[in-house]
Order: structure tokens, then sequence, then C-alpha cells
């Protein structure tokens, strides 16, 4: 699937309490986030690298947040800007969506509210493209960040779908544990080939009955194909599936460290 990868955000907030939530919370749902604390900053990477979606501070120090988009936009731009403001920063607001931005929040804001907008606006930003990847009975929404198995949402943690993701990308073709870390640390965190394979463990467990397989080749990696069709009645018929190796049994999982959905920033 040529052309398909992580959403990446980037969040320009000089408040580190407001921004670390955020951050967390984005990593949670698989998003990969980079954050700056100044206006300067700010231009600096939307300059110089590609992101899917902006939130903004208008408040920033060094330049404003208001300076950032403008020049953003000057730039003919078309990403999707999601600006922060204070809740009694009408005239702000109002200057921040006659400059270009296309939705904002006011603080203090409930952080499931923040991230429904942040799907509906990656998902505008996607130009209305197929945002859906079907294989078999397994499909994974990019932008929802949502898994299913015969249209039944299964619950997969921040890695198992940043596992699923790179699989789909490469259906039928070896991903190794060193691709897999590389794609995992996007999101600023280290990820142990130990810690990979318990991943897949669980993972593999949570897609079976979509009758899609993770096969495990020692020592080079992992990938992902369709299961072989039932079995003939007549014994002979088919040759054996070889089973995928055991894989090892995973330790008791971490603390996820998730931010309640109704948490409220200010």
């Amino acid at each position: 699937m040529p052309g398909w990868r992580t959403m990446r955000i980037l969040i320009a907030e000089d408040d580190s309490i407001l921004a670390d939530g955020l951050v967390r919370s984005l990593r949670q749902s698989a998003y990969a986030v980079d954050h700056v604390k100044t206006g300067v900053e700010a231009d600096t990477a939307l300059s110089m690298q590609t992101f899917d979606l902006l939130i903004l501070d208008l408040g920033l120090p060094r330049m404003s947040g208001l300076e950032v988009l403008r020049r953003l936009r000057a730039r003919n731009s078309n990403l999707p800007v999601l600006i922060l403001t204070a809740a009694d920063s009408v005239d702000e607001r109002v200057k921040g969506l006659d400059l270009g931005a296309d939705d904002y929040m006011a603080k203090p804001f409930a952080l499931n509210e923040l991230e429904a907008r942040v799907r509906a606006l990656t998902r505008r930003g996607a130009g209305g493209g197929p945002t859906v990847v079907r294989h078999g009975s397994l499909s994974f929404d990019q932008v929802g960040r949502i898994a299913y198995v015969n249209e039944q949402v299964i619950d997969l943690s921040a890695r198992e779908l940043g596992l699923l993701e790179v699989l789909l990308q490469r259906i039928g073709r070896l991903v190794s544990k060193e691709q897999l870390v590389d794609h995992l640390c996007e999101w600023g965190e280290e990820v142990s080939n130990n810690a990979i394979e318990v991943y897949v463990h669980r993972l593999r467990k949570k897609i079976e009955p979509s009758g899609v397989r993770i096969i495990t080749v020692r020592g080079l990696g992992y990938c992902l194909e369709k299961a072989a069709a039932p079995a003939s009645a007549n014994p002979g018929a088919n040759a054996p599936t070889t089973p995928s190796p055991a894989e090892p049994e995973p330790p008791p999982s971490p603390p996820s460290g998730a931010m309640p959905a109704s948490h409220h920033y200010k």
C-alpha cells in the first residue's frame, strides 16, 4: 500500500503540563506526535517537515500563534490546523479562523472532545480518499486508528495498532524486528526486541478470529498472510499447513499511563 503511513501531528504549546497530556494521549491513539514550545520552533518545523495536523496555541512565546498560522498559509499550505485559545479570547479566535484555521477549542476542554476533532480534521485532510484498509475479514481505519474483525471492533493497544499498521503495509513480505522497532520509536519512546515479541504474541491472538495469520520467520522477523482455506473433507486433498512457531508467554502488562478521557485541561 504505497504512501500509507502513520498520521503525524505537530503540537505547538508552551504549557508543559497541557502539552505532555496531549502528547501522551495522542500517542496512545497511535499517532506520531512532535512537540515544540515556541512560535519560532513551530514555524521552522512546519517549513522543513511534513505533518498531517497542527495543534496550535495562539499564545506562544517568541512568535505568536497567529503569526505562525499566517506564515503557514502564505506558503500555500493546506495543512489542517486546530487552534487552542483562552475561553475569553473571542477576538483572537476570530482572527485565527479568518487566517485559515480549520477549527478551534477554548481552554479548558475535554480531552475526548479534542481527540474527536483530531479524527475529523485528519479525515478531512486525507482528501476524501479511502481510509480503511481491508485484508480478508480484518480491517483497519487508519484515520480513526480502530481495527475490526468481521466488522466488530477489537481492543488493541497503541503498540499493537502500530505493529498491525506496518504488517498491513507489507502483506506477504517480511518485516524485520528492526523495522518494527524503528516504526514504534517514531513516537519518541524506546522499544526492545523482546518487547516486540510480546506485542506480536498479543496481536496474533487478537486477530486470530479474522483468519489472518502473523507468521514468524525465526531470526528474521514477521509477515502477515491470509490463513489457508478450511481443510477439505478428504484428508489427503491438501498438504498440512505448518503451524507458526510458538511465541513466548507475555509478561504482565505494564501500566499504560493513559489519561482519563474525561480529564479537563486548563
